[in-house]
Order: structure tokens, then C-alpha cells, then sequence
């Protein structure tokens, strides 16, 4: 098994809770109520900005020009995935400076400050591990949920254009996210050449299980919002 594919394994209950959570189901469906998919997209927003210092920390820490590279694909891979959210946003009358200036909640900060912290603290694997949750587990989730575009389709609704999340949809079961989940995978198994001790997967495993509950901490933050109001 690749590396993720253990970790995974080895936190199934909390990859499940994240992967198949209300947020992502109701999403699906495209029953999500509006109001919360703004909420969890303009949080999305300064999550990438935060991934995107990640990633630039990811090249920092490396010590191989390829290493370097593909922090640097990365880093273009999320300004890209900023475009998303910046036309979607536009649509609803967002400019982008009230997108900008939008307060971090505290799941947005409670998970990405613990991804930048892995990358301090400890090296290149610990932070790629950090980071997979959400640079494979979006890809999935995609590749999941991208069958309910053509269901809705066959029901005479539009498929993709009919569907309120389609676009989104596309986006993260489209090919250039999937091969960067597939890269992402890849990394994972270069960097633990040479094999894991079991004291080092514990503590792998650990991190990754952090990152998955606060992803999964991240969609429910944006329904606890649309409750709160």
C-alpha cells in the first residue's frame, strides 16, 4: 500500500466522518442551503491563502531541486483553485475586497495554523502529511460526488449547469485536480523511502488524523453558522 492508503487505513473512522460528512452529502444532492456553501467558500478563500504559505514553507524545507518543484507546482495549483472561489463569489455581488477582508473563523484558523506548525516543527513529510487530507481527500471527495452531475442530468435538470454546485463539482473531479492528488500520493512515498520505523508512523498517523477531524471540523463550521443565524 502507498502511504496515504496506510494512513487512511489507519484513520478510517475520522476519513469517513470528513469524506462523507452532511456538508459534503447535502452538497451532492444540491440541497446545501446558499447561505452555508458562501460561508464554508469565503473560508475556503483565506484557507488557501494559508495553504498557499504552506506550500511556499514546503520548498523552504526541501532539499532536492525536485522536492522544490513540486512545492512550487503546488503553490500555482491553489492560486489557480483561488479562481473558483473568486467567480463564484462575483456572482453573488462579492467584490473581492470584502472577500479579502472577511474575518478567519476559528475552524479556518484552528486548522491551518496547525498545518503551518507541522511544517515548522518538523520536516518535509510532516507537513505533506498535514497537507494530504486536503490535496487528496478534495479529489475524492470529487471523484464521489462527481456521478451526481450526470444523475442530475438523466433527471432532465441540466447536469452541470443545472446543478447549484456543479461548478465546484468539476472543479475537484476534473483531471488537473485528480493528477495533483495523484502527485500528491506519489510525494508521500518518495519522502518515506527507505521505510518507517513504527515509532514514526505512529507519529505520522497522529498528524494525519489531526488533519482529517479539523477538515471535517471546517464543513461543519460553515453549518453551525447557518444555524447560528
Amino acid at each position: 500500500m502507498t502511504l496515504f492508503e496506510t494512513l487512511k487505513d489507519r484513520c478510517r473512522p475520522e476519513w469517513e466522518a470528513y469524506t462523507r460528512h452532511e456538508f459534503v452529502e447535502e452538497l451532492g444532492r444540491g440541497t446545501l442551503p446558499l447561505e452555508v456553501f458562501r460561508d464554508y467558500l469565503i473560508q475556503d478563500f483565506h484557507f488557501l491563502v494559508q495553504f498557499a504559505r504552506a506550500n511556499a514553507l514546503a520548498a523552504f524545507k526541501s532539499r532536492t531541486l525536485a522536492d522544490i518543484t513540486a512545492a512550487h507546482e503546488a503553490t500555482g495549483a491553489i492560486l489557480a483553485e483561488t479562481e473558483l472561489h473568486l467567480r463564484l463569489t462575483e456572482r453573488w455581488g462579492i467584490p473581492r475586497a470584502e472577500l479579502e477582508a472577511a474575518a478567519e473563523k476559528q475552524a479556518t484558523v484552528a486548522y491551518t495554523r496547525y498545518v503551518l506548525d507541522c511544517g515548522m516543527v518538523g520536516d518535509l513529510l510532516d507537513l505533506h502529511v498535514a497537507l494530504a487530507p486536503c490535496t487528496i481527500g478534495y479529489a475524492e471527495i470529487g471523484a464521489h460526488l462527481q456521478p451526481r452531475l450526470a444523475e442530475h442530468e438523466s433527471a432532465g435538470e441540466g447536469g452541470r449547469a443545472g446543478h447549484p454546485y456543479g461548478e465546484w463539482i468539476a472543479e475537484y473531479s476534473g483531471v488537473e485536480f485528480t493528477a495533483a492528488s495523484h502527485a500528491a500520493i506519489e510525494q508521500l512515498d518518495v519522502l518515506s523511502e527507505g521505510g518507517l520505523t513504527d515509532r514514526r508512523l505512529d507519529e505520522l498517523t497522529e498528524v494525519f488524523r489531526t488533519a482529517t477531524r479539523l477538515e471535517a471540523d471546517f464543513w461543519q463550521q460553515a453549518l453551525d453558522g447557518a444555524i447560528k443565524r
